[in-house]
């Protein structure tokens, strides 16, 4: 396993996305050259259920593989294709 060097640390930036949807943008939508190939990071962390119930509506990127990391609590999601998931923190041993 190689260790490979932190090219550059950078904060958030408030965003409002989908239908309402306040999120925290880490990187989105500008040059790629160190993040290729991920499109975007936001941080959605919100005590609220009610600050997500507006949701996505149809965008460009619909569609590409999203990876999520929950860090505590539960997400449950669903799409337009009736298309749900649960997902829940993964605990990791060793």
């Amino acid at each position: 396993m190689s260790i490979r060097p932190v090219k550059q640390i950078s904060g958030t930036t408030p965003h409002v996305e989908g239908a309402g949807v306040e999120l925290q943008r880490v990187f989105g939508f500008g040059n790629t050259d160190l993040t290729d190939p991920f499109l975007m990071m936001d941080d959605f962390r919100n005590d609220d259920p009610r600050a997500y119930a507006g949701g996505f509506p149809w965008h460009p990127h619909r569609g590409i593989e999203t990876i999520t990391y929950v860090l505590a609590g539960t997400v449950a999601h669903g799409d337009s294709s009736a298309t749900a998931a649960r997902w829940a923190p993964a605990t990791c041993s060793g």
